[in-house]
């Protein structure tokens, strides 16, 4: 005998429903949230050998507020800081790991998202001969932009507005570097 089509049945039916979906849906977060957060921390450490070779230790994350902005670093005693620096590119935000050395010279970078055009400014984290060029970079002596602006940073071709913001985001990282290191 089916149920009569009535205002209080459809509520009831519906909300059934939400209840069935919303408890599947907090059982599914309950079993995945360790994983994930689990998978995070081993990106964020994975991120930081890469920009900060010789790290050993997952050091705690730290925040410092540079001209209004607020950043996150890792400190790296001995080694460094692996700051990350996030700006808008051509398809929206770019978010970088830097890593720079105790005396300021980066040592690496690594992008950690973006959503940049495939093929074009997504290049930013497949073109070695692009990333490359920030190894060992001193900041003291050479401009942090591409070349069309007058600095020396080579842009990926056909994405000038995507290496302006990578090149953006290394000098954002270099002003926090330089914000804590001011003082020692």
């Amino acid at each position: 005998m089916a149920a009569e089509s009535n205002l209080k049945n459809m509520a009831l039916s519906l909300t059934v429903v939400c209840l069935v979906c919303s408890a599947l849906l907090g059982g599914v977060y309950a079993v995945t949230a360790e994983p994930i957060r689990k998978a995070e921390e081993a990106k964020v450490a994975a991120s930081i050998a890469r920009v900060l070779p010789g790290f050993s230790e997952q050091p705690s994350l730290e925040k410092v507020s540079v001209d209004g902005i607020d950043y996150t670093y890792y400190r790296v005693p001995g080694t460094g800081y692996a700051v990350i620096s996030t700006v808008d590119g051509f398809g929206g935000p770019l978010s970088l790991m830097v890593g720079i050395s105790e005396d300021g010279l980066i040592m690496n970078t690594v992008v950690l998202s973006h959503s940049e055009t495939p093929g074009l400014g997504a290049k930013c984290t497949t073109d070695e001969s692009f990333i490359d060029q920030f190894k060992g970079w001193d900041p003291a002596a050479k401009r942090l932009e591409v070349r069309k602006d007058g600095g020396e940073v080579d842009a990926i071709t056909a994405s000038t507005i995507t290496s302006r913001a990578y090149a953006k985001a290394v000098s954002n990282a270099v002003a926090v570097y330089s914000k804590l290191t001011e003082n020692e």
